[in-house]
């Protein structure tokens, strides 16, 4: 089922393709039958043409008779978050166009009686009737600003006179940390060693990761959910230091340098209420969805 759902996701990214194409695809076409290029067809395609009739008032195009509505335009531009220009919505019509389109000529090949499509219909009629339900049956207390205020205060309490811009390689095998150390030693660059060999966090930025404070001295639990030896690492290290051997984390082997160190910024608490907010509401969220669902399993046969 897993590769079911992948290949709709792809055939989802092939349409999104295919209506960026769209436009001058059409625009082709209308040239093609322009009052020139018409000249160069029989009568009965300029007769055609001439007899095409006009769009109905809500819809943006006709794909062989079938209306694309406005209104499934105005849905993309709202869910897309992005702000809205004719461009935007041309990019989008395109799109739609393109997935009509293709539905048509698989309806025509009748792939909807296909029991692979009949698998994901049905998997898909599942998960929505699953979101819908969770939607009305979740209750969640608004956040007040008190909690936001808390959640402040308690992150705030949390900090550290500093706060260090680590960069991290991690790899699975001590052999390996060890040949990194050796080349660094010698003056490899980090950034290139970290995209080449890590398997941890931001590999792809050449190992760098955010800004990140500890109240010292290091305590269990007060680590900012980053493992405590690698706390404990990064407050000893000076600006530009590299660990002198690699840390055991679990099955990983990781090496840290300190890309800067500075005193602890914290920010005002207008510009962190937002995220913070958030951040409860997701909680709040998950919180509900626990209690919903263990009070259906209190009641649910279950046979494994």
């Amino acid at each position: 089922m897993k590769m079911k759902f992948n290949r709709m996701w792809v055939a989802a990214g092939i349409c999104a393709v295919l209506g960026a194409q769209v436009a001058p695809a059409l625009a082709a076409k209308s040239a093609a039958t322009s009052p020139d290029a018409s000249k160069k067809t029989d009568a009965k395609a300029d007769a055609t043409s001439l007899t095409a009739k006009p769009l109905p008032p809500d819809a943006i195009a006709m794909v062989n008779g079938v209306a694309i509505p406005k209104v499934s335009v105005d849905a993309m531009v709202k869910a897309s978050g992005q702000p809205d220009s004719p461009q935007l919505r041309e990019l989008f019509k395109g799109q739609l166009i393109a997935n009509e389109v293709i539905k048509q000529a698989a309806l025509k090949q009748r792939y909807e009686s296909r029991p692979d499509v009949q698998a994901a219909l049905d998997v898909a009629k599942g998960m929505i009737v699953t979101r819908v339900y969770m939607q009305e049956h979740l209750k969640t207390a608004p956040v007040t600003e008190a909690e936001v205020r808390a959640k402040y205060d308690t992150v705030v309490g949390s900090l550290g006179e500093y706060e260090y811009r680590p960069s991290a390689i991690a790899v699975k095998d001590a052999a390996t940390a060890q040949s990194i150390l050796d080349q660094l030693k010698k003056g490899g660059d980090f950034a290139a060693l970290a995209r080449q060999y890590s398997q941890g966090p931001g590999a792809a930025q050449g190992g760098q990761l955010n800004w990140v404070s500890f109240k010292t001295p290091i305590t269990a639990g007060n680590t900012q959910n980053w493992p405590q030896p690698i706390a404990e690492a990064l407050v000893k290290l000076p600006k530009g230091g590299v660990s002198s051997e690699p840390l055991q984390i679990g099955e990983q082997f990781w090496i840290l340098r300190v890309d800067d160190k500075r005193a602890t910024q914290i920010p005002k608490f207008e510009e962190s209420e937002p995220l913070l907010r958030k951040q409860l509401e997701q909680t709040a969220m998950e919180k509900a969805t626990g209690q919903v669902l263990a009070d259906l399993l209190k009641n649910a046969r279950i046979q494994q």
